[in-house]
């Protein structure tokens, strides 16, 4: 079926808007679909796929069109990725273009390393020092891929086989996680959030790496924890599901725009334990008055976010090195803060959504270098083994797409000497 060229027109106008990195994709492409509602479902889908489809491949399609003119790159990825024929796209070709393409089709693709793997050069060599060039590769191509759609039961209101049973009885292809007791793995991305299991509040939309994270820390009934950096919540929703609605926790978060998501997701939820509390910084005197007095705290440190790829294609290209070292003070400010919240003998779990090390490993053996008196790093597959989950990785939890299926984790448990 010939591409209309007013679709090709106005997927080139959206991807120039993502291309100058001045906000995250996704709300630029849902920026310009909601300023143009003359494009149906269909046309929303193509464009938003087209734009996905060049930020995934920035780097290729940049070698074979010779810059970062957005309509030639979106020519290229339609041809080259999505495997429109140039029959297909004749109708909204430019005269000048027709032999251009034809050319580019069949053109040889740049067979280096950089390409191949499609980062920016400074996140290359960081990764390139992490790991061996066979599986540098796997990961790449593994976050070339569109991540899965994960939900998180909530097992205050179901069981994860009624959802399983509700959704094949809708016609909704599902299975079980393989490591989240909890989670979810829909077959293509239906409009969930519609479905009467999501708005009842039975299924919350959580990516199973997200989970573990909570599954690591276990926190109890009965107990006072934190979420010290809680954003929107996902991660609080899921530890007060774990308490079963017990005890008090913390949603803290120098965002109040972030924390306002929460509200309708808590409501949704069923939880009574969930206490969100806006801060003005890591010293706000709300959490003076709380020092040394939780059982647990997750402290999901803000980072470069590069393990999200695979939904966030585009932040590699909107990060670079001074990101990466702002974002590094912050991990050490704000573990080191959390680290106040804990009483003897309680649990502090630091976790990013990062690959590089520089944010991970490096953040915690610099914190226990300074409070080797205080705390001590516990094994994080035994922790995970206390709660049914056979998963080895060592003494971090380390999570990576091309091995476990999940956004790429880093998790730490920390204990709090008695």
């Amino acid at each position: 079926m010939p591409l209309p060229r007013p679709l090709l027109d106005h997927t080139v106008s959206a991807l120039a808007a993502v291309l100058e990195f001045k906000h995250p994709a996704d709300t630029v492409v849902s920026r310009y679909l909601r300023a143009h509602p003359v494009l149906g479902q269909h046309d929303r889908a193509f464009v938003a796929e087209t734009v996905f489809a060049v930020l995934r491949r920035l780097r290729l399609l940049e070698t074979l069109t010779g810059g970062r003119d957005p309509r030639r790159l979106a020519l290229a990825a339609l041809t080259r990725l999505r495997g429109l024929s140039l029959r297909e796209l004749d109708t909204a070709l430019k005269s000048s273009e027709r032999d251009w393409l034809a050319e580019l089709k069949a053109r040889a693709e740049d067979n280096s390393l950089a390409v191949r793997c499609d980062f920016p050069d400074w996140l290359l060599a960081r990764l390139q020092r992490q790991y061996g060039e066979e599986e540098l590769l796997a990961l790449a191509h593994s976050l070339q891929k569109s991540a899965p759609l994960d939900l998180r039961v909530n097992l205050q209101k179901t069981e994860r086989d009624a959802v399983l049973a509700r959704l094949a009885a809708d016609g909704i292809g599902a299975r079980a996680t393989p490591y989240s007791p909890s989670g979810v793995r829909l077959e293509g991305k239906p409009q969930i959030n519609r479905h009467a299991l999501f708005l009842q509040g039975a299924i919350e939309i959580q990516d199973e790496g997200s989970q573990l994270l909570c599954q690591l820390l276990a926190p109890r009934r009965g107990e006072m924890v934190a979420d010290f950096c809680a954003g929107a919540g996902g991660k609080t929703l899921a530890l007060g599901a774990l308490m079963r609605g017990s005890g008090r926790l913390y949603a803290f978060d120098i965002s109040e725009k972030r924390l306002a998501g929460l509200k309708p997701r808590l409501a949704r939820s069923g939880l009574s334990n969930v206490h969100p509390q806006w801060i003005a910084s890591e010293n706000d005197a709300r959490l003076k008055r709380l020092a040394g007095k939780l059982d647990r705290v997750l402290v999901d440190a803000p980072c470069t976010g590069l393990g999200t790829l695979r939904r966030n294609p585009d932040l590699e290209w909107r990060q670079d090195e001074q990101a990466l070292a702002g974002y590094r003070a912050k991990q050490d400010v704000i573990l080191a803060a959390a680290a106040r919240l804990v009483k003897p003998g309680g649990l502090m779990l630091y976790a990013t959504c990062s690959l590089l090390e520089e944010e991970n490993a490096e953040v915690v053996e610099s914190f226990l270098a300074a409070h080797h008196a205080q705390f001590e790093l516990r094994p994080a597959s035994a922790a995970l083994a206390q709660q049914r989950i056979a998963l080895h990785t060592g003494e971090y939890l380390r999570l990576l797409p091309h091995v476990h299926g999940t956004d790429g984790f880093f998790a730490a448990l920390l204990a709090k000497k008695t």
